[in-house]
């Protein structure tokens, strides 16, 4: 079975730096995107950084660039999202999901894309 497990999600300041994992099993790690997604209460899902498992191309939502950073550990089967200067808007929570990257067509940061999700854990950035 496909598995992805989020965590590392928390309360932290303005400012302050988070660092979330998702861990994966049940798929070919190499060949799919991994990517990071956030939804915030009212709000509709949003891409925010993605990573191809074989090559480590990497893809960022333009709010986040330069603040968070996306890697990856293949013989771990992990992904990890690197968050720093963190504000109140990325209060959110946040889903880790996979793709086979020949099915990614339409935009490596549209979560319709994505058909593996993980459950998500919960970053609150206070002001």
């Amino acid at each position: 079975d496909v598995q992805l497990q989020a965590s590392g999600g928390g309360l932290v300041q303005v400012g302050g730096s988070l660092r979330l994992s998702c861990s994966t099993s049940g798929f070919n790690f190499r060949n799919h995107f991994i990517g990071w997604f956030r939804q915030a209460p009212g709000k509709e899902r949003q891409g925010v950084s993605c990573i191809m498992g074989g090559d480590g191309a990497t893809f960022y939502e333009d709010s986040v660039k330069g603040r968070f950073t996306i890697s990856k550990d293949n013989a771990k089967k992990t992904v990890y999202l690197q968050m720093n200067s963190l504000k109140p808007e990325d209060t959110a929570v946040y889903y880790c999901a996979a793709a086979p990257w020949e099915t990614v067509v339409q935009g490596f940061l549209n979560p319709s894309e994505y058909n593996y999700w993980g459950q998500g854990t919960q970053v609150t950035v206070s002001s």
